[in-house]
């Protein structure tokens, strides 16, 4: 079936709300405004329990069906990034170094959108949670939220999530079952040498040169240590040192980020990190100090759900509409905690010929709002058996 009438009708007035949002970017935990826009929205539509301060500045509404039964969750972010907005559109961002270049404000109010038709409609069984969490741009909101006990205390069986893609045209989706998204670790490595006078290398321990060994040595570990059909990438994406032409510093800094697409190369890839930049610094007399962090886990749908994702997909859109085997990317997604607590499945809806995401001239498209809703109420009615 194409998209919902009802959908179509509430366009204009989600529109406003996407634009009004993605005019008063907020950053990580503090949407404190955002959060509240949510709950005043979600207590004009009747949403039956309002839960706010969920993972700090998250909220929660949960609407009941018309009789007992499971509860699914439906999930959008919030937070937006430290950009500078150059669209020069009417919405633009008032905020100095502040944008929604992610798409977050179409996220928040498409499932606004959803949250009023199911909240109008009522015509399922059981009970939805509709979730807007805080800092998925690096906070870790959604872990937050499930280590609050959102998943207990809504008794959330299902979570669901959904993410723009520039590139994928309007009215299409994308997915797969399995990994989607990747884990994103992070590291720094201080190089410790010993400086002197540039034109007497010899009698220093130069943590330039040894720097750039690393960065090299680094490459080995995705060429000839990991299974080629196994996903890695390690990218130096910072390289701070010296101060002057003319004299080799005592210490150089480099870091960067580490992506993979499961438990087992995660692993495997953080020893190898950690024993060749321990290797190549003793090589040369310097010391390293490493400062890991795993970050966000790899997305991983699950397959059943997936499989209904897929099914909703396709009553939007049709089977022609939905490419149900997505290549994995090496981005990350605060959205896998959710997964890693409750099964669930995250989809991508097409944005259009857009700018990239976390880029300054990007903005989410306003046509893909119809779609949006149209998918989280289908899988709703489908789920909550409609």
């Amino acid at each position: 079936m194409p998209i919902l009438n009802r959908a179509a009708e509430l366009q204009d007035e989600v529109t406003e709300w996407r634009r009004h949002i993605h005019a008063r970017p907020e950053l990580l935990f503090a949407v404190e405004n955002t959060a509240a826009f949510v709950a005043e929205r979600l207590k004009e539509f009747g949403v039956d329990e309002i839960v706010t301060g969920i993972g700090r500045t998250g909220v929660v509404g949960l609407i009941k069906g018309k009789g007992e039964g499971r509860t699914i969750g439906l999930r959008a972010d919030m937070d937006a990034l430290p950009l500078t907005e150059i669209t020069g559109k009417p919405w633009a961002s008032t905020t100095a170094g502040k944008m929604h270049a992610c798409g977050h404000d179409g996220h928040t109010a498409m499932l606004l959108g959803a949250a009023k038709y199911l909240a109008e409609t009522r015509n399922f069984t059981g009970n939805v949670a509709v979730i807007f969490q805080p800092a998925e741009e690096g906070g870790g909101g959604g872990n937050l939220m499930v280590k609050d006990g959102m998943m207990e205390r809504f008794g959330i069986e299902e979570v669901y999530g959904m993410h723009n893609l520039p590139g994928l045209p309007v009215g299409q989706f994308a997915i797969r079952k399995g990994p989607i998204m990747a884990a994103t670790d992070e590291f720094t490595v201080t190089i410790k040498g010993r400086g002197g006078h540039a034109a007497q290398p010899h009698r220093t321990i130069d943590p330039i040169a040894i720097g750039a060994q690393i960065v090299s040595n680094l490459q080995m570990i995705a060429a000839r240590t990991v299974d080629p059909l196994r996903s890695v990438v390690i990218s130096v994406t910072k390289f701070n040192a010296g101060f002057a032409h003319n004299v080799i510093p005592n210490d150089a800094q480099i870091a960067g980020t580490i992506r993979t697409l499961d438990g087992e190369v995660r692993d495997l890839a953080e020893s190898r990190f950690k024993q060749v930049v321990n290797g190549v610094a003793a090589t040369h007399g310097a010391e390293a100090e490493i400062a890991f962090h795993r970050n966000y886990p790899v997305t991983v749908n699950h397959a059943d759900e997936t499989g209904h994702a897929i099914a909703t997909a396709t009553d939007i859109a049709g089977a022609a509409n939905v490419n149900p085997e997505i290549d994995p990317m090496m981005g990350g997604e605060d959205f896998s905690y959710m997964l890693n607590a409750r099964p669930g499945a995250f989809i991508f809806i097409g944005n259009g010929d857009t700018a990239g995401l976390h880029n300054p001239a990007y903005d989410f498209n306003d046509e893909a709002i119809a779609h949006g809703i149209s998918y989280w109420v289908r899988l709703t009615e489908q789920r909550l058996g409609a």
